[in-house]
């Protein structure tokens, strides 16, 4: 991922959700809306996360140290996972309950122009910043759907940013349903329904980002076709004659581990194995320029157990 992408995205949101998050809490004081206050609530959490994404990527550029050998890439994913939290307990579960106080003991509201007016604003506001995280996202997402997108992005902060932007847009529309109906019908409890609709998208999104960053954490391997090419690369036929077994893990977004087992030839002498190893290692940098930790190990090809798939239960 490009970190300039992402931090682009990252700063155009926070600016955005500062911005809202002041004028929501206006427009609450004035009008004693629930949806206000929960959305003011919603902004202030998105704001800080936005403030965990950045120093999250700031204390991953640490050089690696003796206590941490492969460095702090992962840092970028625990502050996403934090920002997962975050959106779960601040956004959705005190809205969920803002909601429930609201319907159990609705009232009026007063000033009604002012969440009407902070929310139309709210909504261009939080359409400018999903648009730039839309286009940053696009020059990495390729013919990936967003789904696919959301998923398999090794570096989390983009699909967080489009994530927290997506949930504050449908949250706006659901608050100016709430405070619509509240208006039309004079009954404060559509006020609460739409609380409660706010803090029950909220939950979903953070449970979908608890869930990817989880995976992350635990580690994942490189993509598909990263690993066809580390493959292709490895090989060349001659010093190195097949891949025996290999894994991949992802030490952060833009550091890859590779460690693999190679097949050299029987009569291949000590320096032109460490030639051949490093010829591969620079093969494979080359193919895939992430890949920046590579161990390979030498053993000497048996015909026809060299394959990957025939040879993986004879690690060692």
């Amino acid at each position: 991922m490009s970190a300039s992408g992402g931090n682009k995205a990252i700063v155009a949101a926070l600016g955005a959700n500062l911005a809202i998050a002041v004028s929501k809490f206006v427009a609450f004081a004035f009008s004693g809306s629930s949806s206000m206050l929960a959305e003011g609530v919603h902004s202030l959490a998105d704001s800080g996360n936005q403030g965990l994404l950045l120093l999250g990527g700031k204390r991953a550029k640490r050089e690696a140290s003796d206590e941490h050998p492969f460095g702090y890439g992962r840092e970028r994913y625990i502050y996403s996972f934090l920002v997962a939290i975050v959106l779960f307990s601040i956004g959705g579960v005190f809205a969920l309950y803002e909601g429930y106080e609201k319907i159990k003991h609705p009232h009026e509201l007063e000033h009604w122009y002012w969440p009407v007016g902070v929310l139309v604003f709210a909504i261009i506001a939080e359409t400018l910043s999903f648009r730039t995280a839309i286009k940053e996202s696009n020059e990495l997402r390729g013919s990936m759907t967003w789904t696919q997108f959301v998923r398999r992005a090794k570096a989390p902060e983009l699909p967080v940013v489009l994530l927290e932007d997506l949930g504050a847009l449908v949250g706006l529309v659901l608050a100016l349903g709430g405070v619509g109906m509240a208006l039309l019908t004079g009954n404060g409890v559509w006020d609460g329904v739409g609380t409660l609709c706010i803090g029950v998208l909220l939950v979903v999104i953070a449970l979908v980002l608890a869930a990817e960053t989880k995976s992350l954490l635990l580690g994942e391997s490189a993509d598909p076709s990263e690993r066809d090419r580390i493959r292709e690369a490895v090989v060349d036929g001659e010093s190195v004659t097949s891949l025996i077994h290999m894994r991949t893990l992802h030490l952060g977004p833009e550091e890859l581990l590779v460690a693999a087992k190679i097949g050299v030839r029987g009569d291949a002498t000590a320096l032109q194995v460490a030639e051949a190893i490093d010829e591969a290692e620079a093969r494979v940098r080359e193919a895939v320029p992430i890949a920046r930790v590579i161990y390979l190990e030498p053993d000497i090809a048996r015909s026809p157990l060299n394959s990957e798939a025939q040879s993986a239960g004879s690690e060692r």
